[in-house]
């Protein structure tokens, strides 16, 4: 009788909990005249009607952040953790600044460093630990292990990886690059990723969160299209990451293993049936073993404050430093000619703009967006899928990447950056053309 009430209750959890993960991130509902997911509803009710207590707790995290380096003894991970301690401590300062706004005009004005403090540091301050709590019900009963079973076939013709990597996949891309990224560093030390897959997955998944997509959304005006701007982001994503497998650097990669390689159980022969009595006792199985809701959304929470300290000073530095040399020299107007006969010859809206948007992709995910702000809807469109599908940018997900045992070289990750550049403007072009132009 008890087992059956246990099994009863972990049905349950797993339907509801999977529903309300679903229903946060997916399901558009209308609030006072605004059309949005729940996560974003819960996000903007802090911003309209708790604004100086998000700006003082956003400030505090920022300070955090630069002092958390010290207890965690940064210096000690490695050269690239070492060099990111300077720009941590700078974004501390710069945000201690900023709010007070002490400074000169070129640096405390509504174009620069107000502008980087309030539509980008407290909307991603506010939505990462607030996104990591909601992600409990997505991530952590069961979803993506029913999800994993059906898509396990797919990912070592398409993608060069062995199927566990289905659920790593989708966590890398819809929790963020940080998630994503310790996932893959533990399944390569465990075995289960040689060098090439587990570079695979790390720069071909582990995205920034849903939660920051949200956040380039609204600065675009595109909540009105999540699902379509969520969706078609996954797929490009994924398109390009069928590409980069099979071309330079990534094709050349070592297969070694770092530890003893684990043959992965062959699923292939099951019938649909099997596979969803498979599907369904690993979606119980997860439920059950999984921690209470509310320390699991507790501790993801927490997860979720951490990364968002370790996050804002950085994207405060590196991101003030490029919003000035974007607004105040001609630098990347140069870079961008790297790819305007491309967006030119995609015909987009504004090429040069679009060009100048992937251009500066590579020092933060966020500033394309800042770029293409007055654009048309298909231009800002493309760039705001471009920022996320490209994954590599030097504010966060490089040292983060750099960070962990997997052997990747800052050469190989910038040529990465550049093909899935090129790549994504390709792909994602014809398909804002066809649903918005």
């Amino acid at each position: 009788m008890g087992t059956m009430k246990g099994k009863l209750r972990n049905t349950l959890e797993f339907v509801v909990y999977s529903l309300m993960g679903i229903i946060f991130f997916f399901i558009p509902i209308t609030l006072n005249g605004s059309t949005s997911i729940p996560l974003d509803h819960v996000v903007t009710f802090f911003q309209e009607h708790l604004a100086t207590l998000s700006k003082v707790l956003i400030l505090i995290a920022v300070i955090c952040g630069g002092i958390l380096l010290f207890i965690q003894k940064d210096w000690e991970k490695g050269k690239i953790a070492t060099s990111f301690i300077v720009f941590k401590v700078l974004g501390a300062i710069i945000g201690i600044l900023l709010f007070f706004k002490i400074g000169p005009d070129w640096f405390v004005n509504e174009k620069t460093g107000l502008y980087l403090y309030d539509y980008l540091v407290v909307p991603v301050g506010l939505t990462v630990p607030i996104g990591a709590a909601f992600l409990t019900f997505l991530v952590s009963y069961g979803l993506f292990e029913f999800v994993g079973v059906f898509t396990q076939q797919i990912m070592k013709p398409i993608w060069n990886v062995p199927g566990r990597a289905a659920v790593n996949a989708l966590a890398s891309f819809v929790a963020s690059f940080a998630v994503g990224l310790l996932i893959t560093d533990k399944e390569y030390r465990e075995g289960k990723y040689n060098h090439k897959e587990a570079v695979i997955i790390a720069t071909g998944f582990s995205t920034v969160t849903v939660a920051f997509m949200i956040v380039i959304a609204k600065t675009l005006n595109l909540m009105s299209h999540w699902n379509l701007y969520f969706f078609v982001t996954l797929f490009v994503t994924f398109a390009v990451t069928a590409i980069t497998t099979r071309i330079p650097p990534i094709s050349r990669m070592s297969t070694e293993y770092y530890d003893t390689p684990e043959v992965e159980e062959d699923l292939s022969d099951l019938s649909f049936n099997s596979k969803v009595s498979l599907a369904w006792e690993r979606g119980l199985t997860t439920v059950k073993e999984a921690p209470h809701l509310f320390n699991n959304i507790w501790q993801n929470f927490k997860e979720g404050v951490l990364m968002t300290m370790s996050i804002l000073p950085t994207i405060l530095s590196i991101g003030l430093i490029f919003m000035l040399l974007a607004e105040y020299t001609p630098v990347f107007n140069y870079v961008a000619y790297i790819f305007y006969p491309l967006t030119a010859l995609l015909q987009i809206p504004e090429p040069f703009l679009a060009a100048k948007g992937t251009a500066i992709g590579i020092t933060e995910m966020f500033l394309p967006s800042l770029i293409v702000v007055e654009a048309s809807i298909v231009t800002k469109f493309i760039i705001a899928v471009v920022s996320v599908s490209t994954i590599i940018f030097f504010s966060a997900s490089v040292p983060s990447m750099m960070s962990t045992h997997i052997p990747l070289k800052i050469h190989e990750l910038v040529i990465i950056w550049f093909e899935r550049s090129v790549l994504s403007l390709i792909i994602v072009t014809p398909i804002a053309f066809l649903f918005l132009g």
